[in-house]
């Protein structure tokens, strides 16, 4: 059985597409998995660093407002349906996939076009753009928000969640692994992070609350981003907050969320699909500088259900931050209700269900 599967741009588009490629694998040994995406995208770096196949095609994303520019994507886009073909003719897949991002467009049409069985995953609550066009021609459409069921022809859709869920979950756990941070083990631990590089806004908001944090019987660990690091490290040294511990980044953070018992970040759907399917509460900070607002609109189907609490970033204060904090951390009774709110949204098999509804397309 051969897979062709696409997506890229953002980590939120690569990473559950590998998480599927590595379900597929493990339930089909002898399959064979070709990636396609674009030479200057993350997918180009981190698809290849797998050892999984990698091609690339041309092309660009559309822009939502009118311009020239979207008349050379448009002839990109029909370049790329060309590329794509031939890379169809070359590898003669069974199934297409498409996870999001701009340089799936081509692929999976042009695989639609060729009749070829075609599945598009669409992570956020609110579709995208590509996903949007795209789900006209193909066959199943993977949702992981029920909220997002409506911008899709009800009949191809199907909700399985986010195939990295099932990374997090099935993750080794170690307990000690806040030890390693320098933490206690018997305290309560908030995680915060605002992404690889780290969120300007929580970052400064964090410097602001220190003083009062440091007072806390509970801990924080602080994942700022290399850029911030040094100057949020010496402000907490400064007001001797030794229960909040500062790093650039967090490598092993399967383990550290497995043992946090609250996570303030931002709402990418990827990383709220690690958190339900945890069953971990949450404080969520959108970004407010993405596509269509999606970012807000993922962290109210949480907050909805009652398995977060959301601060906007215009409305973002050190005193909010300590506020919601305490209500998390100090309210047992609350945060067990978050906790069962977070594990009723978590989707844990979502990258077996994926790859069972890949599959049952091609027999």
């Amino acid at each position: 059985m051969k897979l062709l599967i696409s997506g890229g741009g953002t980590g939120g588009h690569i990473y559950p597409a590998l998480a599927l490629i590595r379900q597929f694998k493990q339930d089909y040994p002898e399959g064979e998995v070709l990636y396609v995406g674009t030479e200057k995208g993350l997918e180009a770096d981190i698809v290849t660093r797998e050892g999984i196949a990698f091609k690339t095609i041309e092309i660009t994303g559309f822009k939502r407002k009118l311009s020239m520019e979207n008349i050379k994507t448009v002839m990109r886009f029909l370049k790329g349906v060309t590329a794509s073909k031939k890379i169809i003719k070359e590898f003669q897949p069974d199934i297409v996939v498409g996870t999001g991002g701009y340089v799936c467009a081509p692929v999976v049409y042009a695989a639609a076009k060729q009749k070829i069985p075609t599945v598009i995953h669409e992570q956020n609550s609110v579709a995208g753009l590509t996903n949007k066009f795209l789900s006209r021609y193909v066959d199943k459409i993977a949702i992981a928000f029920e909220a997002v069921a409506k911008d899709f022809p009800a009949e191809k859709v199907t909700l399985v969640g986010n195939p990295r869920a099932t990374e997090v979950v099935q993750a080794e756990n170690n307990p000690a692994v806040l030890e390693e941070y320098g933490l206690d083990l018997s305290k309560r631990t908030a995680l915060i992070f605002g992404g690889s590089r780290g969120a300007r806004a929580l970052n400064e908001a964090i410097i602001a609350a220190l003083p009062e944090l440091a007072k806390k019987d509970y801990q924080v660990l602080c994942a700022t981003g290399e850029v911030h690091f040094e100057r949020i490290e010496e402000a907490a040294k400064a007001v001797n907050a030794t229960n909040v511990k500062i790093v650039p980044f967090i490598y092993n953070m399967p383990a550290v969320l497995k043992n946090s018992d609250i996570v303030v970040s931002r709402a990418g759907a990827t990383s709220l699909a690690e958190f339900t399917a945890l069953g971990l509460p949450s404080i969520l900070i959108p970004s407010p500088y993405v596509t269509n607002n999606h970012q807000e609109k993922n962290a109210l189907a949480l907050v909805n259900a009652g398995a977060a609490e959301i601060i906007l970033e215009k409305e973002l204060t050190a005193a909010q931050l300590i506020k919601q904090l305490d209500h998390c951390l100090l309210d047992e009774t609350y945060q067990n209700k978050m906790k069962q709110a977070a594990k009723q949204l978590g989707l844990p098999d979502a990258a077996k269900q994926l790859c069972d509804l890949v599959v049952g397309l091609t027999k």
